[in-house]
This record gives C-alpha cells, structure tokens and sequence, in this order.
C-alpha cells in the first residue's frame, strides 16, 4: 500500500505548513486531494478550470504536466497569478509528484 502514497508539503492561506499523504492509485487530482484533507478550497465549478477558486502557487522544482488552454485562459484572468501558479483542479495526483511543496492561494 505505501507505494501508492506520496507526501506533499502544503502551506495555507495562513501560512501554516504541513504534509500530507496522497493516494496515487484514485486518480484523483491535487484539488479533490486538498479538499479531502480538510483545506478550504472553494472549488465552486467542480473542477472545470472555470473559477480559479481551487489557485496554487507551485514552490518546488518538479516537472508538471504543461497547463491546457482552458487553464492559462483562466490564470489570466487573475490578478495574483504568477508564473508558478496552476489550478489544482488540472493536475492529476501521480508518483511524479511526491515531494511537491505548494502555497494554497484560492480565490481572492
């Protein structure tokens, strides 16, 4: 079974840090993950890259899948996105992806 958790570090709107454990084998993604573990993430459009409400600032150096166009076109529209910034929602929760670190940023 440990081979399908990885660990995440995740900092909240308040600053506040903590690691997390993800299955990889529900294929879910890092937004359905977050919200499970009790964060406050809005998710409003259920995942359709629509709100921006589940917004994440990626703070580690890890290779993520590339944004699709429904995703840039909202980060776009933010005026806080940065160039680290991705929609939870859009990213699947992947073996890739253990030793993540990122800050929650939702809506504001």
């Amino acid at each position: 079974m440990e081979d399908n958790l990885i660990t995440i570090q995740v900092e909240d709107q308040d600053g506040e840090q903590r690691s997390i454990e993800i299955p990889t084998d529900m294929n879910l993604s890092l937004m359905e993950a977050l919200k499970a573990s009790d964060y406050d993430i809005m998710a409003t459009c259920g995942g359709m890259a629509l709100c921006a409400t589940c917004h994440v600032q990626i703070l580690s150096d890890h290779a993520l899948p590339e944004p699709e166009n429904a995703e840039l076109d909202m980060l776009d529209t933010l005026h806080n996105a940065e160039l680290d910034s991705r929609l939870s929602c859009q990213i699947r929760v992947a073996r890739e992806l253990d030793g993540l670190s990122l800050r929650i940023i939702g809506a504001d």
